[in-house]
């Protein structure tokens, strides 16, 4: 059977971090029990399309999903399992904030189904934590990684955030021991990004200071060696995992795979369509019980029409990509990419193994840069073929772009 992945975005949180600008509210708990409903209803109208399918990840994201409530996660799992055949080794993932999780919960979702669980650390500095207005300590986390190993959840991620406002080398290099004291499966150390519109970009226009793109550069060096050294494997970007514990949702974004979403502002990539739903909780719940309008943007884009999508993707990874592979899928003439990859490599930004480019950590530190101009040499040599628009990436169903 083909294989698939599902994301169901869970939008309620407790309150809002100042970086955030993923579809998720605050103070919006009245509409909990409204908008199960509505997931039920999709997952159940959804499934019929999905007959064919295997799904191996299932990801609840969000938001807060640890928020929303265990009867509720349990709830929808239950309906995963009779509405879809999942698989018997499935990777099933809920995201929390240390604050919002127990051992009870995590025991009864875990013997629900939950094997892996994604907390959002961001920093071991308490002062950190507070000015992006996190509602944990550090303390807290602690607790909640115990919880989670008492509870027998044998797959954790801890997420971190480097480049925080008044955060130094010294203190971000802290907070990666003492989190690696905690002995996680995976872990996922973003750079900080500030989005347009949220509280935090108010902050920067204002003069607050955030820490150089030297320090940050460094920061992220750093951080790639000495996890290494600690034996979690760099598979993309900004995702570390010891052997055997990437994440296999994460992996459907950048290797093209197939996934359909659910919820408010989630995306999907299935069937040879992508498309995406409502930034609007209320527009979203009318739309499924309703029979109103729910989906936002929408286009046919077979495989063979994402050699852009390849490139910008494959090179996020350690993976990377391959000729043949390229010229196989695409029809797409590769060597104005390989002219590029070579410059690359006399300058210490991408190599070559076994066949395969993959761009070095100083290359993925301007990868955004390389890439553009990489997608620049494909279009050049491509006259006569019809290209997509490839869009700028964005944070998608959990995934953050660097």
């Amino acid at each position: 059977m083909n294989r698939l992945g599902l994301y169901i975005h869970i939008p309620f949180c407790r309150s809002k971090c100042d970086y955030c600008d993923f579809y998720s509210l605050a103070g919006r708990e009245d509409r909990m029990d409204a908008y199960q409903k509505a997931l039920l209803v999709h997952l159940a109208e959804t499934a019929p399309s999905a007959r064919s399918y295997q799904v191996d990840s299932v990801y609840f994201g969000g938001g807060t999903p640890s928020f929303y409530g265990e009867k509720r996660i349990r709830e929808l799992l239950k309906a995963v399992h009779k509405r879809y055949t999942l698989s018997p080794d499935a990777e099933v993932t809920m995201e929390a904030n240390p604050d919002s999780v127990d051992r009870g919960m995590l025991t009864h979702l875990r013997r629900a189904g939950i094997n892996r669980l994604s907390l959002g650390v961001q920093s071991a500095c308490d002062r950190e934590l507070a000015t992006l207005h996190r509602p944990h300590t550090f303390q807290q986390v602690k607790e909640a990684v115990e919880a989670a190993r008492k509870a027998k959840i044998k797959n954790l991620s801890l997420d971190l955030i480097y480049g925080l406002p008044g955060q130094t080398t010294a203190g971000w290099k802290n907070t990666v021991e003492e989190v690696l004291g905690l002995q996680p499966e995976h872990l996922s150390c973003y750079g900080l990004k500030v989005e347009e519109g949220t509280p935090l970009a108010e902050r920067v226009a204002r003069g607050e200071r955030l820490p150089s793109d030297d320090d940050q550069a460094d920061m992220y060096l750093w951080t790639v060696d000495r996890l290494i050294s600690a034996g979690y494997g760099q598979y993309e970007i900004s995702n570390f995992s010891k052997k055997g514990f990437q994440s296999r949702h994460n992996l459907r974004y950048w290797f093209l795979r197939e996934y359909i979403g659910f919820g408010p502002g989630a995306h999907s990539d299935f069937g040879g369509r992508r498309y995406s739903f409502l930034r609007d909780l209320d527009g979203y719940v009318d739309g499924v019980l309703k029979g109103g309008r729910i989906i936002e943007e929408s286009e046919m884009l077979p495989r063979r029409d994402r050699c852009g999508e390849y490139l910008m993707l494959g090179l996020r990874t350690a993976r990377g990509i391959e000729e043949w592979e390229y010229r196989r899928e695409f029809f797409m003439n590769f060597d104005p990419i390989g002219a590029k990859l070579e410059q690359y490599e006399a300058q210490g930004w991408a190599e070559r193994a076994d066949r395969r480019w993959r761009l070095t950590p100083k290359g993925f530190l301007v990868s955004n840069q390389l890439i553009g101009e990489l997608l620049e040499a494909q279009e050049a040599s491509s006259i006569h073929a019809v290209l997509p628009k490839v869009k700028e990436l964005k944070s998608r169903n959990g995934v953050i772009a660097l």
